[in-house]
């Protein structure tokens, strides 16, 4: 058995042509089957049914390949980490969520280009989930994201919280109201925009504005009709589970693509949503940003990276961004990376 055979099979398998797969590797078809008839010798197992068109995976055969395509994708993993440890970019490429960068993320970029202006830095928009196969493929080094993740390949590091701000329409009868509490907000359309969502967590039983007990499955939630929702359901969207710590569901939801399209919404008028405090000054012409009494409403942000590769230039970005809190007399604690040299 050797990497020929498991990557002729993978093409089959997920193929179920052996001309399109043959194609895909670059052999012929024939050379392709040969490869493929001489793995399931070595096994003793038939892999693929050839009597079916498309072609079928056997039982053994699907079982093999929900395995083996995971070993290989860590097999490619790791020869890229191996190259790029032997002959590490002199660029840093650098993943963020665009929230980050309404935040400290240019300013610290510019410190660290004033530090090390022979480091070369190529910057890309790309969601936190997306962040851990972008790592692990080498598209970026390291990523700033705002949420954990487990994951066997990568590490991560906490560097701040950042508290929430409520964003609301400039008409709106509490925009005005500099001190806001959740409860207060509950019977807004509240608009959801978080590609990445938490680990699951249950949702306890809900209090509404009134003060009456109220579950989920009494609210009325919408993306563009209401539907109703099971009395315990399992939240993982950010900004409901932040309202279920309190005992609150919001009355109405709306699901957008991103935080850019969900404060469009809110300059509209058409609902309220939550961010970072860092995006206070977008279109603040049309909405109001109103602080939250409640402290542990925050945002994380995540400094992500591969565990067996820190790249040279990490921690001279890492020194760039405490530079940066401590000239703005943000509160962190000193970290770095286990394998950091």
């Amino acid at each position: 058995m050797d990497l020929k055979q498991l990557n002729a099979f993978i093409a089959v398998a997920e193929l179920r042509s052996f001309s399109a797969a043959a194609t895909k590797i670059g052999l012929s078809q024939p050379s392709l089957s040969r490869l493929l008839k001489q793995l399931e010798i070595d096994m003793g197992v038939m892999l693929v049914d050839r009597y079916h068109r498309p072609l079928h995976l056997t039982e053994a055969g699907t079982f093999f390949y929900d395995k083996i395509s995971t070993i290989l994708t860590e097999v490619d993993t790791v020869v890229g980490m191996t190259q790029r440890l032997s002959a590490p970019s002199s660029a840093l490429n650098i993943g963020f969520v665009p929230s980050i960068l309404y935040g400290l993320l240019p300013e610290i970029i510019a410190r660290l280009k004033q530090s090390n202006p022979e480091i070369d830095v190529n910057l890309k928009d790309i969601s936190s989930y997306q962040q851990m196969d972008a790592l692990k493929s080498g598209d970026i080094d390291i990523g700033f994201g705002r949420f954990a993740h487990q994951d066997p390949w990568i590490q991560q590091i906490l560097l701040r919280h950042e508290r929430y701000v409520v964003a609301l329409p400039k008409a709106h009868p509490l925009a005005n109201v500099r001190e806001q509490r959740l409860i207060d907000l509950a019977n807004n359309r509240l608009i959801l925009y978080h590609q990445t969502h938490l680990p699951v967590s249950t949702m306890p039983e809900t209090v509404s504005s009134t003060g009456t007990p109220k579950t989920l499955g009494q609210n009325k939630k919408n993306n563009t009709s209401h539907h109703q929702a099971s009395t315990v359901e399992q939240i993982t969207e950010p900004l409901l589970y932040l309202f279920a710590q309190y005992g609150i569901s919001p009355f109405m939801t709306t699901t957008v693509s991103d935080l850019q399209v969900a404060l469009g919404l809110v300059a509209a008028g058409e609902g309220i949503t939550l961010v970072p405090a860092s995006l206070k000054t977008v279109r603040t012409e049309q909405i109001s940003y109103q602080r939250l009494i409640h402290e542990n409403v925050t945002s994380p942000i995540y400094l992500h990276t591969l565990k067996d590769f820190v790249h040279p230039h990490i921690p001279d970005l890492l020194r760039a961004t405490y530079h940066v809190y401590e000239q703005r007399g943000i509160t962190y604690r000193r970290q770095k990376f286990e394998s950091q040299r």
